[in-house]
């Protein structure tokens, strides 16, 4: 295939009864900053995000307010569409399980499965949790205080009987296995990985895949009592978004298999089990890699609406700035593991790394410029070591950050960005180009174009993170919008002494608590001015 190389990243769908918090933004921030990074790195770039409509849930918390499940549907799905866009999120599609083009991808995904012996019409009884939209096994379950089931994740169970259609699970756990040893990347992180393989491992049972007892899901083909199990309808949106059924369509030849799945660690066992057992009966191929990240908590507390500690991502936007908060989600905890947010761990972040760092680097070499170099790109004269030696640590960064991506090690791969800014700083003071300014102004002028050059080398390499913010920096620095992409992290593309440079404007502002700003706002007594 000709052409720059495809990349295809989809979050989980979300579930439009929730209202989007933390954990939807987290997930959508990492697949945001790995989709902006693969199209700044030259690939062509499809990521998906969108919601996961029918089921129980739904119909029962649309007929509480009142409403058809379509017009509920319509009304809390555009939450997460307002998400998207209070966090600066990219993605290319946003897919709702009830749009015309999903149902005809179930459907067709569905035919393909009876059509290879794959399904077959039983009865099930078993312990059911609505919540979840899940079954699960009596050895799953544990016994309340008030004598009520429930399931792994706290959500209680009932005991469901009813006809079903069946999904052969119990014949792919060999297939599986031979595919997670073939495929070693699958699952990641190694922890959950190992999860999986002891599931998969201890033995499979056939999978219900239909409900009679609601109406609110796609209709089975041929046999409209039933509609699908919403884990079989919701999976299926990561190809219907790529043209399935239509397999020979330019987008599905180009995108499917899909690269990265990226999934809350709750859902991993739809995600890793059920779903390449569906694809690989249907005669489609799995995708690439399924990540599973951890969950975050509230100053040390588990995150519930009972606690009332449900953190809203819009709030935090509001308090904290956009930018500062799409870099602490990424920066504070190694993805895959759990974190916890702290008001505190935020601004030491935002004024430590971001102000008094990056912040800080930035600002006083554009300030030296403008005011030394006639606010223009200093002129270059010969290179030192030490100057060579910033220069090589700038320019080799690429390299790492994209292995960082790539193994979805974002604050690894932000590390090692924040080491060249520690670097860039320290020689800054060993440099101190206010003393060159009196005995060496050539000297001086080169010092500062190796310290532009390195600011812009940092900002076209924070951009997938902090988009708008890197976006000032290189406005600063006189960088083209079409000269941005990694392509141009090159000596033939670095800053042309001369070009006139706009006044310097800080970027990352430190933050300052409100109590605090009002308490130094009052004059001490006695300093007061005078009526």
């Amino acid at each position: 295939m000709s052409g720059p190389r495809p990349f295809y990243i989809t979050t989980p769908i979300y579930y439009v009864n929730d209202a989007p918090h933390i954990g939807h933004a987290y997930t959508t921030l990492a697949c945001d900053v790995i989709a902006r990074f693969m199209r700044l790195d030259g690939r062509r770039v499809n990521f998906l995000t969108g919601t996961d409509e029918h089921g129980q849930k739904v119909e029962k918390s649309a007929k509480a307010a009142g409403m058809s499940p379509k017009d509920f549907t319509d009304k809390v799905s555009q939450n997460f569409r307002d998400l998207a866009k209070a966090m600066n999120f990219s993605n290319d599609d946003f897919i709702r399980t009830t749009e015309p083009r999903h149902i005809k991808s179930c459907q067709a995904l569905w035919l393909r499965l009876v059509e290879r012996g794959h399904i077959y019409l039983g009865h099930y009884e078993g312990w059911y949790a609505v919540r979840d939209e899940a079954f699960y096994g009596e050895e799953e379950l544990t016994t309340g205080p008030d004598g009520k089931k429930r399931a792994p994740s706290g959500a209680e169970v009932e005991w469901v009987k009813e006809p079903s259609y069946f999904f052969d699970l119990s014949k792919w756990q060999q297939p599986l296995l031979e595919f997670y040893e073939k495929h070693p990347d699958f699952i990641a992180p190694e922890t959950r990985r190992n999860e999986v393989l002891s599931f998969v491992r201890g033995g499979l049972t056939d999978l219900s895949v239909s409900r009679t007892s609601f109406k609110w899901g796609v209709p089975v083909p041929n046999d409209p009592d039933h509609i699908m199990y919403v884990w079989l309808d919701a999976l299926t949106n990561y190809i219907t978004a790529v043209g399935f059924p239509d397999t020979e369509s330019e987008s599905y030849r180009t995108f499917w298999p899909a690269d990265l799945h990226m999934v809350g660690k709750d859902i991993l066992r739809f995600h890793t089990v059920y779903w390449p057992a569906f694809l690989m009966a249907a005669g489609l191929e799995p995708p690439k890699r399924v990540f599973a990240h951890g969950w975050w908590t509230n100053e040390g507390q588990k995150i519930s609406k009972s606690l009332g500690n449900v953190i809203d991502p819009l709030q935090l936007i509001a308090t904290y700035g956009l930018d500062p908060v799409r870099y602490f989600l990424l920066r504070e905890v190694p993805f895959g593991n759990d974190g916890d947010f702290s008001h505190r761990a935020m601004v030491m972040r935002m004024n430590g790394d971001l102000a008094n760092d990056l912040g800080n680097l930035a600002q006083r070499s554009l300030s030296m410029i403008s005011k030394n170099c006639g606010a223009t790109v200093p002129e270059k004269g010969p290179l030192t070591e030490a100057d060579r030696k910033l220069l090589g640590q700038a320019q080799g960064l690429l390299p790492r950050w994209r292995e960082a991506i790539e193994t979805q090690s974002f604050n690894r791969g932000l590390e090692a960005i924040w080491f060249v800014v520690g670097e860039a700083n320290r020689y800054v003071d060993e440099q101190a180009p206010w003393a060159l300014k009196k005995n060496d102004p050539p000297r001086m002028a080169t010092v500062l174009w190796v310290l532009a050059e390195t600011v812009r080398y940092l900002a076209i390499l924070v951009q997938p993170v902090m988009p708008a913010a890197a976006g000032k920096l290189l406005d600063q620095l006189a960088v083209p919008a079409n000269a941005r992409d990694f392509a141009h992290l090159t000596e033939a593309n670095a800053l042309k002494p001369g070009t006139p440079l706009p006044a310097p404007e800080g970027v990352f502002p430190r933050y300052v608590d409100p109590e605090a700003a009002k308490t130094e706002a009052v004059p001490a007594k006695g300093k007061g001015k005078k009526s």
